[in-house]
């Protein structure tokens, strides 16, 4: 056993000390990685021993202070999930100079988008690059409300999404975006649709302990502050334990104010 220890150890000085490895992973968006390969600690050699992309190895050419990885060779669709491993000498570290090009990319476009007669908003995309979550948002009290999130399929083709919305009166709003990386807001063709329902009025039981609705209505409460206290949809909501003051009462397409003794 002492013997097998001592020419392991005899191995790890003969290869330059122990090894170690960096890991990427994400999306493959179509472009290769460059990478910065520094000499090893002790002067034999580069840094960089090895590299494998979703567990294969590369035939990249790593001995050379940069180099490119490769990743058109390996059978890899746009939307593909991706492992890059690099391992390295012990002492000296690569360095990958765009590995933002592994991150998931908001390129989507939406062909259609309507809303069908079960109140059911129906969207269709292509050309996704990456999965990313779909924010449905609807134009109410003059802001933009999240509504539904759906998770993008990410693949190239055409995908069909679909979410239930609750319908305010008259004409309603509704457009689609998705977030990625970059943190910018990447928005899909927006959809005006007219709803024939009435409009919605409120009443209140007396001493103010609940709010009614003459039917069922996306609504929010806040407070003089601007501060949010509830929200939701229904036909009532409960605000006997709200403290005495003015309250915003936000339903249907209405901004309202109430005062609760």
């Amino acid at each position: 056993m002492k013997k097998l220890i001592h020419t392991l150890f005899l191995l790890l000085i003969a290869t330059g000390g122990f090894a170690e490895e960096i890991v990427l992973s994400g999306i493959y968006q179509g472009k290769n990685l460059y990478v910065m390969n520094p000499f090893a600690a002790d002067g034999n050699g580069f840094c960089i021993t090895g590299i494998t992309v979703n567990g294969v190895a590369t035939s990249d050419e790593i001995n050379a202070s940069a180099f490119e990885i490769d990743l058109t060779k390996h059978n890899l669709t746009k939307g593909d999930n991706v492992s890059v491993v690099i391992k390295h000498k012990s002492g000296c570290t690569p360095k990958v100079i765009n590995p933002e090009v592994l991150n998931a990319q908001s390129t989507f476009t939406v062909t259609t988008i309507k809303i069908d007669k079960n109140n059911k908003l129906a969207f269709t995309t292509n050309n996704e690059s990456g999965s990313l979550p779909f924010i449905v948002e609807q134009f109410r009290w003059n802001k933009w409300i999240k509504v539904a999130t759906i998770e993008g399929d990410g693949k190239p083709g055409t995908h069909t999404y679909t979410t239930d919305v609750n319908l305010h009166s008259g004409y309603n709003r509704f457009r689609v975006k998705q977030i990625d990386y970059t943190r910018k807001p990447r928005y899909g063709k927006e959809l005006k649709h007219r709803s024939m329902q009435a409009e919605v009025t409120y009443s209140y039981v007396k001493p103010f302990t609940e709010i009614k609705f003459s039917a069922e209505t996306m609504y929010e409460i806040y407070s003089n502050t601007g501060a949010i206290i509830d929200k939701g949809v229904g036909s009532k909501v409960n605000v006997a334990s709200l403290p005495a003051g003015d309250y915003f009462l936000n339903y249907d397409t209405k901004t309202e104010t109430f005062k609760k003794k």
